[in-house]
């Protein structure tokens, strides 16, 4: 009985074998503004401090579109896609008490590197804009609790 090797000889791919990523191929690949600006969204929403994304309008938007279950996760975001280059474009609302400059680098960081790693392309520029400051509501003291009992 003869012996037939099962692996195919190098260059030959079987059509249920995946052909590895790290071989170039013909083709081209275009990755659109709203998929960079997803990426850029999740990336800066992860950022401790940051509240929402967005100004007022788009957040009212962003609220009716919470209540029907759906989410945008590049609200707040614009992406501007070149062949090897990306800009992008934030605003956030901060929650209060977070120094606003710090905020906005560990965002900028942030989006720089989820970019690059998840996209594969240049971060040439993020751009972030804090157009609001989040307060929370003033704790209400329960029935029977005073107002001091319920801040402590």
């Amino acid at each position: 009985m003869e012996y037939q090797n099962p692996q195919p000889k190098p260059g030959v791919h079987r059509g249920t074998e995946p052909v590895p990523a790290s071989v170039p191929g013909p083709g081209r690949t275009v990755i659109s503004e709203t998929a960079v600006a997803k990426v850029a969204g999740i990336a800066a929403r992860a950022v401790p401090g940051v509240y929402s994304l967005g100004s007022g309008p788009s957040r009212a938007l962003g609220a009716i579109r919470d209540a029907v279950g759906s989410t945008d996760h590049a609200t707040g975001v614009r992406a501007e896609v070149g062949e090897t280059q990306v800009a992008v474009d934030i605003s956030l609302v901060a929650s209060y008490g977070t120094p606003l400059h710090s905020l906005a680098n560990q965002v900028r960081a942030a989006v720089y590197r989820a970019v690059e790693e998840l996209v594969g392309l240049q971060v040439i520029e993020v751009n972030v804009e804090v157009t609001d400051v989040y307060v929370p509501p003033p704790v209400k003291p329960a029935p029977g609790q005073t107002e001091r009992e319920a801040l402590l």
